[in-house]
C-alpha cells in the first residue's frame, strides 16, 4: 500500500501545513482523520499565504482528492465559509472534496459550552481551548448524543432530533454556567443551509478510502495538532480531545491498522506551545521572545502568541515511539539562524531523580527541570539553502545530534515558510 501518514511531535504548530502541501505533489488523496476547526495549518503557495482549519492542505494542489473522514467533528457553517473563501481566491473546491457522512457534528451550542467551561475553570485549572467547540462535540459523540453530518441531510429527522437537545443545552447554559441561549430557530436555520451547501461532497469515505487502497492509490493522512496534546498520550488534562497519533488514523477513516505503512513525524527545531499547561523548556526571556518573532509564532486558528523553548528530546523520543515514525521532517531551521550557541533538553530532574521518559501526569511535567546540553550555533543564513551538502556544518551538527537523540533520522529539513524551501535528505 502506498500509504504515509503526517504527524505532529511535539504540541502542534509544527509546520505540518507545509509538510503536507509539498507532499501532495506526491500523492493522490490527501485525509484529515481528527480534530475539527481549531486546527490551524498555515500554507505559502507562491507568496500567498493559506491558513486552512477544516479542508485538507491537499486542496492548493490541483489534481487531488482531499478527505474530511468520520473521525473529524466538523463545523458545518465553518466549513461553508472556508470553501467559500478558498473559492473567492480562486481555489477548486468541488468533486475534489469528500465529507464522511459518519464525521460528528459542531453545533452552536458546542461553542458556548466550550468558552463557558473554560471561562468557569480558575487559574492553573484553565485549558485555554480555542473555545471553537471541540471537546464538547466530542463528548457529545462519546455520550452517544451527538448528530453526524448524514444527520443533518436529513431534514426532518432532524428537526425532531436537535430541538430537545438545544432544550437541554439552554438549560445548562442558563442555569449552571449563567451564559447566553441559543434560538432554537435560528440554529435549524443555519445547519440547514450549510447542510445544502455541503450536500454534494458528503458520502461513505471510509468505502471510497478502501476502494483507493484497492487501486493503489497513493494516500497521505493529514495530522491535527500533535503527539503532547492526545488525549490518551499528551499532558492530560491540557490537551485536545482526540487522538492525534498514527494510532488514531485507522478509527479515525475507517481503514485498517495495516493501512498505515510509513510515519513521517514533524518537529519544530525548537519547541512551541499554545494555551495552558507544562512546557518544560519554555523560555519567558528575551531568548524565548527572538524565537516568538523569528519565527511569527502566532496562532493560525486564534492568533493568540506561542510559548516558545529550546529543543526537548524527551518530548521527541516520546513521540517518535508512540507514532513509530519512519521518518522526520524538521521545520524552521533557520530560525536559529545567528544564535551564538544552541540549548538542547536531553533529560528531566524530577523531584532529584533524573529521567528520560515523558511523565504521565501534567502536575509532574510542570516539576520537570530541562537537563540541557549546549551546543554551538552558526552565523550563516540558511533561508536560501536547498541542498543538504551547503547546510554549514555546525547546522548539520545539530541536525544530527536532534537525530541521535530523537532516535529516528531526518529526511526533510524546512528552511522557510515557502513550499519550495525544503531540503530533501537523500539515502538512509
Amino acid at each position: 500500500m502506498n500509504t504515509l501518514a503526517v504527524v505532529g511531535l511535539q504540541w502542534g504548530d509544527e509546520g505540518k501545513g507545509k509538510i503536507v502541501d509539498l507532499l501532495s505533489l506526491q500523492h493522490d488523496v490527501i485525509v484529515r482523520c481528527q480534530g475539527g476547526s481549531n486546527a490551524g495549518h498555515t500554507v505559502v503557495v507562491n507568496s500567498e499565504k493559506y491558513a486552512l482549519h477544516l479542508v485538507p492542505s491537499g486542496i492548493l494542489t490541483p489534481g487531488k482528492i482531499n478527505v474530511v473522514a468520520n473521525g473529524v467533528v466538523i463545523d458545518p457553517v465553518a466549513l461553508v465559509e472556508e470553501i467559500g473563501n478558498l473559492r473567492s481566491r480562486g481555489v477548486e473546491v468541488g468533486e475534489n472534496l469528500l465529507i464522511s457522512d459518519r464525521a460528528h457534528v459542531v453545533f452552536p451550542y458546542h461553542k458556548l459550552l466550550d468558552r463557558a467551561q473554560d471561562a468557569k475553570r480558575s487559574g492553573s485549572d484553565k485549558i485555554g481551548t480555542t473555545g471553537r467547540g471541540i471537546g464538547p462535540a466530542y463528548a457529545d459523540k462519546y455520550s452517544r448524543s451527538g448528530f453526524r453530518i448524514g444527520d443533518l441531510l436529513d431534514r426532518g429527522f432532524i428537526e425532531k432530533a436537535l430541538l430537545p437537545r438545544i432544550e437541554e443545552k439552554n438549560f445548562l447554559l442558563r442555569e449552571y454556567f449563567g451564559a447566553d441561549e441559543i434560538s432554537a430557530e435560528e440554529t435549524l436555520a443555519e445547519v440547514a443551509k450549510a447542510a445544502e451547501a455541503l450536500r454534494p461532497h458528503v458520502t461513505d469515505t471510509a468505502v471510497v478510502l478502501r476502494r483507493f487502497i484497492a487501486q493503489d492509490r497513493k494516500i497521505l493522512f493529514e495530522g491535527a495538532q500533535g503527539a503532547l496534546l492526545d488525549i490518551d498520550h499528551g499532558t492530560y488534562p491540557y490537551v485536545t480531545s482526540s487522538n492525534t497519533t498514527a494510532a488514531g488514523i485507522p478509527a479515525g477513516t475507517g481503514l485498517p491498522p495495516a493501512a498505515v505503512t510509513n510515519v513521517l513525524g514533524v518537529l519544530k527545531a525548537y519547541t512551541t506551545r499554545v494555551g495552558a499547561g507544562p512546557l518544560p523548556t519554555e523560555l519567558e526571556d528575551e531568548t524565548g521572545e527572538r524565537l516568538r518573532e523569528s519565527g511569527a509564532e502566532y496562532g493560525a486558528t486564534t492568533g493568540r502568541p506561542r510559548r516558545c523553548g529550546w529543543f526537548d528530546a524527551v518530548v521527541a523520543r516520546h513521540s517518535v515511539a508512540l507514532n513509530g515514525c519512519t521518518g522526520i521532517a524538521l521545520t524552521k531551521i533557520d530560525v536559529l539562524d545567528g544564535f551564538e550557541t544552541i540549548k538542547v533538553a536531553t533529560a528531566y530532574d524530577l523531584d532529584g531523580q533524573t529521567t528520560r521518559d515523558m511523565p504521565a501526569s501534567a502536575s509532574a511535567v510542570e516539576r520537570c527541570v530541562p537537563l540541557y546540553e549546549e551546543v554551538p550555533g552558526w552565523k550563516e543564513d540558511t533561508s536560501g539553502i536547498r541542498e543538504w551538502k551547503d547546510l554549514p556544518a555546525r547546522t548539520r551538527e545539530y541536525i544530527a545530534r536532534i537525530e541521535d537523540l530523537a532516535g529516528c533520522r531526518i529526511s526533510m529539513v524546512s528552511v522557510g515558510r515557502e513550499r519550495t524551501a525544503i531540503i530533501t535528505r537523500e539515502g538512509k
